[in-house]
């Protein structure tokens, strides 16, 4: 079983996470909607990330929706002492699958709600305000609304720690000056580097960073450069990607996901890895 360890730990809220994780989003159908091909496997793939020593597992009652969270639910309820499962709001699902921003008082409440049924839970260990005035990536537009309801939610003891998702630097600043921010969640790899200042400012002040599409996402990453590291190291292109993020800084926090067990432990075995300056060196060149 592959031992996760050798990556260390860092601070998420209140508790310490080793700093790989799981993300739960492809244990829904095609698209992150509907539910999986293969319920059981969805099941396993859960319970073999905890028995690996995974600690911290991501997930949103809008994968499915509902479907990613029942299934952690079935998986792994009651919860092991030291899991953190952090969620997200801000985001509904339309019946066709599309992607629509939920900000008002009543989405939000709804939707801690329903993560709080779907996941069996009392209180909320961390949930992300994903910032929806695009789909595609971060776009400016303030959040001070849907953050102060957030706010507003953990004050009422339903939700311990904030963090945002899909954000820009302004819109982090803006968050901070309304209620303790303890992560932040953004598209970031080896290939796609346009946070790079942020990952180091964030790192700073304390601050997880856990980048969403680590392996690139829908289009995998491919560089003849990653390749050729991952052929001396006797490793895979994917598990190279992971172990340069966890170079990158000490407050990075990783969430890959797959509903593969083999492909689990794969990522897993990516926390062994120790890359050289060198090896370092000639990574950081793939983004240009």
């Amino acid at each position: 079983m592959s031992s996760i360890n050798k990556s260390g730990t860092f601070k998420l809220g209140n508790r310490v996470v080793k700093r790989v994780g799981y993300g739960a989003m492809q244990l829904a159908g095609p698209g992150v909607f509907g539910p999986p091909k293969d319920h059981d496997a969805a099941l396993a793939v859960l319970r073999e990330a905890v028995a690996s020593g995974v600690n911290h597992i991501d997930t949103a009652d809008f994968y499915g929706p509902h479907v990613t969270n029942q299934i952690i639910r079935e998986a792994l309820h009651p919860y092991r002492d030291d899991l953190v499962i952090v969620t997200k709001v801000g985001a509904l699902r339309g019946a066709d699958g599309s992607w629509n921003r939920a900000f008002s008082r009543q989405e939000l409440t709804q939707a801690v709600h329903d993560n709080l049924r779907n996941l069996g839970l009392d209180v909320l260990d961390v949930v992300n305000l994903r910032a929806m005035f695009d789909v595609h990536g971060p776009a400016e537009g303030s959040i001070e609304a849907p953050l102060t309801i957030l706010a507003d939610l953990q004050r009422q003891g339903l939700v311990r720690h904030i963090g945002l998702s899909n954000v820009t630097p302004t819109q982090i600043a803006e968050g901070r000056r309304i209620c303790e921010i303890v992560c932040v969640q953004n598209y970031y790899n080896l290939a796609h580097r346009a946070d790079d200042a942020l990952v180091d400012d964030l790192a700073r002040q304390g601050i997880a960073y856990v980048p969403f599409f680590p392996l690139g996402g829908f289009t995998p990453l491919q560089s003849s450069t990653l390749s050729n590291v991952a052929g001396r190291l006797g490793a895979t292109p994917m598990q190279v990607a992971l172990a340069w993020l966890l170079h990158r800084a000490p407050n990075i926090l990783l969430i890959p996901g797959t509903s593969s067990v083999a492909h689990l432990r794969e990522n897993l075995a990516a926390g062994q890895l120790t890359l050289s300056p060198q090896t370092l060196a000639k990574l950081d060149g793939v983004a240009s």
